[in-house]
């Protein structure tokens, strides 16, 4: 006797996961407020935006990006990316069992390469799962300025159950 997948999660339901996790990277991870991320879209590709300001400035004669303000938007945005892909994986689930998946999620591993000065007033970070296992998942992640050079790069896998 075979089963039937069980349906998709509702267009309702769908809105309201994606606007959980919207809320949970902008303000309930206390961090990212700290670093003015928002959410710019969840899919096809997971992006952050914020605005350069002067508690994020890491070389004060020349104003660029701290290294550590790219690396922890590079991370947070890896896991984000992850947590999208995973509820879109288990589209069957309501926005509160997926929410559950995420318990454990935590970084492994994260390799930033920094290829240009962070200069600029607003950046964008963007990233692709390159892997959706059970347990750990990888991502790419790039972030650029406003004009689109591109500051760094960045590769992440993430305990994801």
């Amino acid at each position: 006797m075979s089963h039937a997948p069980a349906p998709p999660r509702s267009a309702d339901e769908q809105t309201r996961l994606d606007a959980t996790l919207t809320e949970l990277f902008e303000t309930s991870i206390r961090f990212n407020q700290v670093l003015g991320v928002r959410v710019r879209q969840l899919r096809p590709q997971a992006q952050f935006v914020f605005e350069m300001r002067a508690e994020l400035v890491g070389h004060f004669l020349s104003g660029r990006l701290h290294g550590g303000v790219i690396a922890a938007v590079l991370d947070a945005l890896g896991g984000f990316a992850l947590m999208v892909a995973a509820g879109d994986k288990h589209a069957h689930e309501t926005a509160d069992q997926v929410l559950h998946r995420f318990a454990r999620l935590g970084t492994i591993d994260l390799r930033v390469d920094y290829l240009r000065p962070g200069v600029g007033q607003q950046f964008t970070a963007s990233a692709e799962v390159t892997r959706l296992g059970g347990r750990v998942g990888s991502t790419q992640m790039r972030l650029v300025n406003e004009q689109g050079r591109l500051i760094a790069t960045a590769a992440g896998a993430y305990m994801i159950s």
